[in-house]
C-alpha cells in the first residue's frame, strides 16, 4: 500500500515521470506553525544534482502546500502537498520496453499488476520518496518542538570503505572478553554528530578523511559506468520513553519496516546489531544507572534505546544498508521479456551511489515512525488520566515517579 501510519498517516502519490509527486498527511496536530520552507530544507537535501556524486537530473523539487494550513498554522485537517516533475526524459527508457532491468522492479511490477509505468521505474523509483521526506519534515518539526527530539543520519560506509569507528576489532572465536560491541569513538560520534557536520562534505560522511576516500570510490564507480552501495546510520536523541506497541509493533520492528520500505534497502540493524551477537550477555547487558534528574538510564546503551520493543529514554540508533543502484550504463548480458538473450546498456540519469541522498530519507522515515508512536502513546496516557487514581496496587506494580506524583495529588486534594 501507499499509506503508512495509525494516527499520523502518510499517503504518497506519483511516479517518476508523471506530472507531480507528493503526499497527503492526515493526523498532524492542529496549531503547529508550519511553512513551505520548513519542508523545503529537507527536500533540498534529497534533490538530485547536488554534486558530481549524484544524478544530474535537474529538478528544483519546490514544494507546494495545498491544504490543511492557513496563515502558517496547521488546522488539524489533512495536509496536501505536491512537487512537480520538470525534467523528465521518458525516451531515455525505451530499452526497458524490451528488457527488464537486472535487479530492478520492471519485471516484478509487471508480474504483480500485469501493467507497468512506461519509463523511469514508476512507483519503484526513488522519486516517490519526495512525499516521505516532506511528511517527515512535518513530523520532525512537531517532535522537536514538543520534546526536543533530534534526528541525525549520516553515511557510515561506501563499498568497503567504512568509518573507522564502526568496525572495532573483536577477539578470537574462543574469547568471551574480546572487546565492546561498539567503540567509544563511535558512541561519541553518535552523541555529538550534527547535520551541519554531515552536510559539510558531499558524501554526507562526518569523518573528513573517510569522506574523501568515499568520494573517490563513488567517482570510480561512476567513471566505470557502474555503481556502488553503502550504509546510512541514524541517531535519535531526546526521545521520550514508552514508545512502541508490543508485541507485533515493537518500536524497532516499526523502524525496520519503515527503513526497508525505502528503495534499494537490503539490511537493517539496531543498537549493537550483529556485533551484539558476538559478545556474551555479561558484556552486552545495559546496566541501569540513575540520571541527574533521578530517572533511570543505562551505562552502555548497546540496546540502541529500545528494550522489549519500547523506547527507554536513551538515544535510539540504527544502521540501514543500501545496495548498489540497479540501473547502470555498463552493458549487461540479460534477457528480454520474451526470454530471448540480449544485451542491455541502460540510458538515463542515475546516482552511482544512493547513500548521500538517502540520508534525509532515512531521517524522514524515522520521524514518521516516531511521530505515530508518540501520538499513540499520548492518546493512551490521556485516556488513563481521565480515570480516578489507583490506590490498590502494590508498589512493585507502579512506576516510582508516578507513585510519588499520585501521592502528591492525593495530598493536595484532601
Amino acid at each position: 500500500m501507499s499509506t503508512y501510519g495509525t494516527l499520523f498517516r502518510v499517503t504518497t502519490f506519483g511516479e517518476s515521470h508523471c506530472a507531480s509527486v507528493g503526499a497527503i498527511i492526515d493526523g498532524c496536530p492542529p496549531g503547529l506553525e508550519l511553512s513551505a520552507q520548513d519542508i523545503q530544507i529537507q527536500l533540498n537535501r534529497r534533490r538530485p544534482g547536488q554534486s558530481d556524486l549524484t544524478t544530474p537530473r535537474n529538478e528544483k523539487d519546490a514544494v507546494q502546500l495545498q491544504s490543511g494550513i492557513e496563515q502558517g498554522v496547521t488546522l488539524g485537517t489533512p495536509i496536501g502537498l505536491l512537487v512537480r516533475n520538470e525534467d523528465q526524459r521518458p525516451h531515455d527508457y525505451s530499452e526497458t520496453d524490451l528488457y527488464p532491468r537486472p535487479s530492478h522492479a520492471d519485471y516484478t511490477y509487471l508480474e504483480k499488476y500485469g501493467i507497468k509505468a512506461s519509463s523511469g521505474g514508476g512507483r519503484s523509483s526513488a522519486r516517490e520518496t519526495i512525499g516521505r521526506v516532506a511528511a517527515g519534515a512535518i513530523a520532525e518539526k512537531y517532535l522537536r518542538i514538543a520534546h526536543g527530539v533530534e534526528i541525525v543520519a549520516f553515511v557510515s560506509s561506501v563499498g568497503r570503505i567504512s568509518l573507522p569507528t564502526t568496525a572495532p576489532t573483536m577477539g578470537n572465536e574462543d574469547e568471551d572478553d574480546g572487546g565492546e560491541p561498539l567503540s567509544p569513538e563511535f558512541r561519541s560520534l553518535l552523541a555529538s554528530v550534527t547535520r551541519p557536520t554531515v552536510d559539510a562534505h558531499p558524501t554526507r560522511c562526518p569523518h573528513p578523511e573517510t569522506a574523501e576516500r568515499m568520494k573517490a570510490r563513488i567517482i570510480r564507480a561512476k567513471d566505470a559506468s557502474d555503481s556502488i552501495g553503502g550504509t546510512v546510520t541514524c541517531v535519535v536523541r531526546n526521545l521520550p520513553p514508552g514508545l512502541g506497541e508490543p508485541v507485533f509493533d515493537k518500536l524497532e520492528a516499526l523502524l525496520a519496516h519503515a527503513m526497508l520500505s525505502i528503495p534499494a534497502t537490503k539490511g537493517f540493524e539496531i543498537g549493537s546489531g550483529f556485533r551484539g551477537a558476538e559478545v556474551p550477555g555479561s558484556r552486552h547487558n545495559d546496566a541501569f544507572v540513575q540520571r541527574a534528574d533521578g530517572s533511570l538510564g543505562t551505562r552502555t546503551n548497546w540496546s540502541g534505546g529500545i528494550q522489549g520493543g519500547i523506547s527507554n529514554g536513551e538515544d535510539v540508533y540504527f544502521r540501514v544498508a543500501f545496495k548498489s543502484p540497479a540501473t547502470i550504463a555498463r552493458k549487461q548480458d540479460t534477457a528480454k521479456y520474451d526470454g530471448e538473450a540480449g544485451t542491455l546498456a541502460a540510458r538515463g540519469r542515475h546516482d552511482p551511489c544512493v547513500v548521500p541522498r538517502a540520508v534525509p530519507i532515512v531521517e524522514a522515515m524515522a520521524a514518521i515512525v516516531l511521530m505515530d508512536a508518540l501520538l499513540i502513546q499520548k492518546s493512551r496516557v490521556a485516556a488513563m488520566s481521565l480515570l480516578p487514581p489507583i490506590t490498590t496496587l502494590p508498589p512493585t506494580m507502579v512506576m516510582p515517579q508516578k507513585a510519588r506524583q499520585e501521592a502528591a495529588n492525593t495530598t493536595t486534594t484532601q
